[in-house]
């Protein structure tokens, strides 16, 4: 197990997602808002291009810690900042990056800080995950 103290890298990895990731995630979250799938109506709103869904990008996130967890019920509290959105490209696609240090400690609970970011540019801000310490 790596050492819990401040700093300490507990995970990392990066997730590449496409369009065909957004259609999943739209048919199994039943958010099916144009925005994450079609160009023409995110470009009407405004948009500069199709987004990933806010939570596909929590939720991605926070699953970065749950090998090194080796019980995501041990994951006592989750919670974001969107601050910015992951445009998904046509032929690209788009890469997320996670990367998961130990921000905080005490005797019964271990608070890991998410940097998410696509493009260099984080999306996520203030993203911490509070877990129950390993007995």
């Amino acid at each position: 197990m790596i050492p819990l103290e401040v700093g300490a890298v507990v995970a990392e990895r990066t997730v590449h997602l496409t369009r065909a990731s957004l259609v999943r995630y739209a048919g199994a979250s039943g958010d099916f808002n144009p925005i994450h799938y079609n160009d023409a109506v995110a470009e009407r709103v405004g948009l500069p291009g199709v987004l990933a869904h806010g939570m596909l990008t929590m939720g991605l996130a926070v699953e970065t810690i749950v090998e090194w967890l080796g019980d995501s019920g041990r994951i006592l509290e989750y919670g974001v900042r969107f601050t910015r959105p992951v445009l998904v490209d046509t032929e690209a696609g788009a890469d997320v990056t996670v990367v998961a240090k130990v921000g905080a400690v005490d005797d019964d609970a271990v608070r890991i800080d998410l940097t998410v970011s696509h493009d260099g540019t984080t999306v996520l801000g203030k993203a911490q995950v509070r877990v129950r310490a390993a007995s």
